[in-house]
């Protein structure tokens, strides 16, 4: 199995819209208020926004499709000649997998828990004498956190993706005689039917 450009391309692609989600749950995490109720002694918690959950869960999507991709292309690191033969580039890959599978569940589970977390709510808190209210908020770094290993989950997959390649066939491979050998086939047929006009 060669290396695809088109299939470096959607991988490269899928993590790095996850990473720009991840970073945009981070900078619009749900903020809230303590505010009076006005029918009675009870405060509850006004939150502004939920889009950090949205993209918590768009970015969770995209980084699942790559490593979907990743491991189908490549069987799951299960077959494959050179893997077989155990050279040092099937050990490479074997690192590698390893190490893009800790990052992406590392990466998943940050961004599935932020947006839980982020989309839970307070409903009422307490009553009025009550000073010490808070209202349940997503603490800051764990999207920033998700977005990290995203960007080590993309390096992971991709030199996984290209060791496996190498180990498997040699890496990158070029198309040999490619709309060459049908001028070279044709032109002594040409000769020969000139030759028998002659004659």
């Amino acid at each position: 199995m060669a290396v695809s450009i088109s299939i470096l391309a959607v991988i490269i692609s899928l993590n790095l819209i996850a990473f720009v989600l991840a970073i945009g749950a981070e900078s619009r995490r749900s903020t809230a208020k303590v505010v009076n109720d006005q029918y009675d002694e009870r405060t509850y918690c006004v939150y502004d926004t939920d889009a950090s959950t949205v993209y918590g869960l768009s970015a969770f999507g995209l980084l699942l499709i790559s490593q979907i991709i990743v491991n189908g292309v490549t069987r799951c690191l299960c077959f494959g000649k050179g893997l077989v033969n155990g050279s040092c580039s099937a050990t490479c890959a074997i690192i590698l997998f390893i190490f893009s599978w800790l990052s992406f569940l590392g990466a998943e589970a940050c961004l599935l828990a932020g947006s839980a977390r982020n989309a839970y709510h307070t409903k009422y808190r307490g009553y009025f004498l009550k000073h010490d209210l808070s209202c349940a908020t997503l603490r800051r770094g764990v999207f920033a956190a998700g977005a990290a290993l995203t960007l080590l989950s993309l390096i992971g997959s991709v030199l996984y993706y290209w060791a496996h390649s190498r180990a498997d066939t040699g890496g990158w491979e070029k198309h040999q005689n490619e709309g060459v050998g049908m001028t070279s086939a044709s032109y002594p047929q040409q000769q020969q039917t000139g030759e028998f006009e002659k004659a």
